[in-house]
């Protein structure tokens, strides 16, 4: 297992680098926001970011609460994360001043889904961890995604082979709306590069050796060199490695 801050496992970023692409991913969000934000503050929510609260969408939050941009930030809840995780909600309202709203999945639908395949079904088969998701993350995603004009990722094309051929600009046909991934190109350096240098709070599991982090029975620590999505699912294929929250518009 890693245990090497996370910041200091990935090569270092020329400063020069880094703000061209701080630059072209403000021009991202900025065109967004001129095809989809309906008003000035984000009050509206009419353009939003789905944050897994990992490095990426941290990024992209940063660069939202900074700038004051007119765009909502939510996140899923599933019942089932770390602590560590909850906690970096707590440390983005200490240092902007701003909380990020929660979803959670239904009790009803959660309450089904334990009573027919048990609380750790999901290691049983694909399609039993895939109900999982759907109950505990992608229903609940439908719900915070209503009424929407445009939603934003932080998804990057080297993550996994299913986000390859990621679009910065894509037709979500599941949600029927745009759907924006700004940090498309960046690799996990530049990303790095950015916390560390804009002091970006982060989940402190990153730094055990956690480089995705979901849920907690379904992510662990990875080998260095390993792929980043490596502990997610472990026990499946990584072709198919993906919740459903994007696999559908992504393919």
């Amino acid at each position: 297992m890693q245990t090497r801050p996370a910041a200091e496992r990935v090569p270092s970023v020329d400063i020069a680098i880094l703000n061209h692409r701080i630059e072209e991913t403000r021009s991202i969000l900025d065109r967004a926001i001129a095809q989809h934000a309906n008003g000035t503050d984000g009050t509206d929510a009419s353009l939003v970011l789905a944050s897994s609260l990992g490095t990426e969408d941290m990024v992209l939050t940063d660069l939202i609460l900074k700038h004051h941009l007119p765009i909502q930030i939510f996140t899923l809840d599933t019942g089932r994360l770390n602590e560590q995780t909850l906690r970096v909600l707590a440390r983005v309202k200490e240092n902007y001043g701003t909380a990020i709203r929660v979803y959670f999945p239904e009790a009803e639908g959660v309450e089904q889904l334990v009573a027919s395949q048990g609380i750790n079904g999901f290691y049983e088969s694909m399609e039993a961890r895939k109900a999982c998701c759907r109950i505990r993350k992608v229903l609940p995603l439908k719900r915070a995604l209503s009424g929407r004009r445009a939603w934003i990722t932080g998804l990057r094309r080297e993550q996994s082979p299913t986000r390859s051929e990621l679009a910065i600009e894509a037709w979500d046909e599941d949600h029927q709306l745009a759907k924006w991934s700004p940090l498309a190109d960046w690799s996990e350096a530049e990303v790095w590069a950015y916390i560390k240098t804009h002091k970006v709070p982060y989940n402190a599991l990153h730094d055990q050796g956690f480089l995705s982090i979901g849920c907690a029975p379904c992510t662990r620590a990875v080998q260095e060199g390993e792929d980043a999505r490596a502990g997610r699912w472990w026990w499946e294929h990584p072709e198919s490695k993906e919740c459903g929250l994007h696999v559908s518009s992504d393919k």
